[in-house]
């Protein structure tokens, strides 16, 4: 039987344990006088059912670990425990439980990234994004750097102390290897710009923004767009195969007519610049000649 893994609140209390400054402890605040923090929030949107379900929990059972605040000003700011205190305003509590420390912005970045990192329900993407930071953080150099610098040692793990603190930090996270995190994980930030901005921004699931990466280049920007209206995963399946069995040069009748009713309308050619007006000529003017008698314009 595999050792029982720890609790998260076991795990940043050891993170905690011996902070730069004295603590001040755990107190009570008004959920007015706490702020989110300043420092990265690994996690960009908060699911409003989960909320929901949280805040029914906190009424019935409280807040069972308290949040992690440093002094800010004239209040305190969330290190750790955002969507808890979240929570608890949905479910009418005016105080919140806190443990106030002392910490400087590098030491509140890395508790953030950790504390939210340990938790199941943060989202794929999320999940990448705030560990690369995190290895960065750990190597002091830029993201990017850690990620070239993780997807070598995949490839050829002959820096021991660079695996030595991989090994060392995932443990910490006690969930995947370092390796299976670098071969599954990172990749998918190889996919599209935008549909990883429909990921970041849009909440785009990651097992849907996978089946549009796998899209012909062609018709991502369809697919992404019926994704995001909502479609599920099997609708969004059905319509990457109707994509990949259409053939090759047929044409996309829809976007046809818009285009038409863009060249023709009066108001829209009004709005053209000089440079414009003379890039849609010379466009015109590459359009093959068959294709010119067909549409008058010879």
């Amino acid at each position: 039987m595999s050792p029982k893994k720890p609790t998260v609140g076991a795990r940043l209390a050891g993170l905690i344990a011996a902070p730069p400054e004295p603590e001040v402890g755990t107190i009570t605040l008004p959920v007015t006088a706490v702020q989110p923090g300043t420092v990265h929030q690994p996690r960009r949107r908060f699911d409003e059912a989960g909320l929901q379900q949280l805040a029914a929990s906190i009424k019935e059972r409280g807040i069972l670990q308290p949040l992690l605040v440093r002094p800010r000003g004239d209040g305190y700011e969330i290190v750790a425990g955002e969507r808890r205190w979240r929570a608890a305003q949905l479910a009418g509590l005016s105080e919140v439980p806190v443990t106030v420390q002392q910490l400087d912005d590098s030491a509140a970045l890395e508790l953030a990234l950790m504390e939210n990192l340990q938790r199941e329900d943060l989202s794929t993407i999320d999940q990448v994004d705030a560990t690369l930071l995190l290895i960065a953080t750990r190597w002091d150099v830029s993201v990017d750097a850690a990620r070239h610098r993780l997807l070598g040692l995949l490839r050829a793990p002959n820096d021991e102390a660079a695996v030595e603190m991989l090994e060392r930090l995932f443990r910490e996270l006690g969930g995947e290897h370092w390796t299976s995190f670098a071969k599954n994980k990172v990749r998918i930030l190889n996919w599209p710009a935008p549909v990883l901005a429909a990921m970041r921004e849009q909440g785009l699931p990651y097992s849907i923004a996978g089946l549009v990466a796998a899209a012909p280049p062609e018709a991502q920007a369809e697919l992404l767009k019926f994704a995001l209206s909502g479609a599920s995963k099997a609708r969004v399946q059905a319509a990457l195969k109707q994509l990949k069995a259409r053939p090759a040069g047929r044409l996309d009748r829809e976007r046809l007519g818009q285009l038409g009713r863009k060249l023709a309308s009066a108001r829209w050619q009004a709005r053209l610049s000089d440079v414009e007006s003379r890039q849609l000529e010379a466009w015109l003017a590459k359009m093959p000649e068959e294709l010119r008698k067909a549409t008058g314009l010879e």
